[in-house]
């Protein structure tokens, strides 16, 4: 698994990139040149791994089974190899996850699977429900990968201390989404922002403006 890390000190950010995107798109698309002031200063250090989403919720040639199965090997990758190896390099009990697009789904399938390992979820243009990439096949393994049914159920205390937010713009496509996502999150009394970014579509602009804002939350 490939993965570009920046910066050389400070609170450490798990950036996933969108769908299909490599280790190096969110600095490709100049997500990192957006926070480069908080790189510099050593208040974040931001590692960006790989994806394997053309194996796992992309592969339409093997069985939807087999789909969410590989993306558990990759949750399990992420969770052993990189976050767990970076709290215990850094002596820290938690990291900050972040993602735009199909990343924020990334970002909040983990954190919600992973309290214990997560102190911040940044969603930017997330969404949160995969039943659309099963083609109709549901399992435990769907269920437990699939954030809008089982968070209303997982009563973990750390998500009440996790950092939320849900970052959307008023014409993204994933706006319904997040709203929904927001409902679950209030009924359950979580704390949480719905950032909602008038006049702003799902696109790099938009991550790009929500990002750094959403760094200098980190505490």
């Amino acid at each position: 698994m490939e993965m570009l890390i920046f910066g050389h000190a400070g609170y450490p950010v798990i950036l996933f990139p969108t769908t299909m995107g490599r280790f190096y798109e969110c600095k490709d698309f100049l997500l990192l040149d957006s926070v480069r002031w908080f790189l510099d200063q050593g208040l974040v250090q931001i590692y960006c791994p790989d994806s394997i989403n053309e194996l796992s919720w992309y592969n339409k040639n093997i069985h939807p089974a087999e789909r969410v199965k590989n993306h558990m090997w990759y949750d399990q990758f992420i969770l052993d190899e990189v976050v767990n190896a970076i709290r215990h390099e850094k002596g820290m009990s938690k990291i900050a996850v972040a993602g735009p697009s199909f990343g924020g789904y990334q970002a909040a399938n983990f954190a919600f699977r992973h309290p214990d390992a997560v102190s911040h979820m940044f969603s930017m243009s997330g969404s949160f429900d995969i039943k659309s990439f099963v083609d109709g096949y549901y399992d435990d393994n769907v269920f437990f990968n699939n954030p809008v049914d089982f968070l209303p159920g997982n009563n973990n205390p750390e998500l009440w201390k996790m950092k939320i937010i849900l970052g959307v713009g008023e014409w993204d496509i994933c706006l319904d989404a997040n709203q929904r996502l927001s409902e679950i999150l209030s009924i359950k009394q979580i704390p949480h922002w719905l950032d909602l970014r008038r006049w702003a579509k799902h696109d790099w602009p938009l991550w790009r403006e929500m990002f750094p804002h959403y760094l200098s939350t980190l505490s």
